[in-house]
């Protein structure tokens, strides 16, 4: 039987290596347990009620509708990537675009929020960022396009074909994307009805006191 030596210099990158991949397995935030309860998110999800209602406040958008669509773009995943094409079937390849995190922003589009916004630092992977990214956009929209802020159905359609497509009407005949926009409506007016079982408590801290 023969063992395997690794000289100090080896061992030392090794660890190294070991080290700086469980630092950044921690850096993203792992997806809310109950995605279906906007209650049980914010209770579990320390700052995040805090995160939407400040971005409410600036763009004038329901949290219910900010959460709809962060639920359907990246179900909460902070690192989410639209999966790799396949080459010949078989080899992973180019990504069919660059949408990153839990708004699954465009890198041209997060640039233009950026400027626009003030928040040269954001991040994609930031929860509250992501949440100010949605309510600048979707109140954007209400400017440019006239869709009130608790249209979610066609802010959705907005928000997933640009304001450009949303104008041209590039959704009409996307029968799958209809779908996709009426479950973004259906899940805001239900994260709605169930964040006013629970707003006071989220506003206050009280909910604290039950876990």
């Amino acid at each position: 039987m023969t063992f395997t030596t690794f000289s100090p210099a080896t061992g030392s990158r090794l660890l190294a290596v070991l080290v700086l991949g469980l630092v950044l397995s921690g850096c993203v935030t792992a997806p809310p347990k109950q995605t279906d309860d906007i209650c049980a998110i914010f209770r579990e999800k320390s700052g995040w009620y805090d995160a939407t209602e400040a971005s409410r406040q600036r763009w004038g958008v329901p949290i219910a509708v900010q959460m709809a669509i962060m639920h359907k773009e990246s179900a909460f995943v902070g690192d989410a990537r639209p999966p790799r094409q396949r080459l010949l079937w078989i080899i992973p390849w180019k990504r069919p675009s660059s949408a990153y995190g839990y708004s699954q922003a465009l890198d041209s589009t997060w640039d233009a929020y950026k400027r626009e916004a003030g928040r040269r630092r954001a991040s994609r992977s930031d929860f509250a960022d992501a949440a100010d990214f949605i309510g600048w956009y979707v109140n954007k929209s209400r400017r440019v396009l006239g869709i009130g802020v608790s249209d979610a159905y066609s802010q959705y359609l907005a928000y997933h074909e640009g304001r450009g497509g949303y104008r041209r009407g590039s959704y009409r005949g996307k029968r799958w994307l209809l779908n996709a926009a009426s479950r973004v409506a259906a899940r805001a007016q239900r994260y709605d009805r169930q964040l006013a079982t629970c707003r006071e408590d989220l506003q206050s801290g009280s909910w604290w006191q039950f876990w």
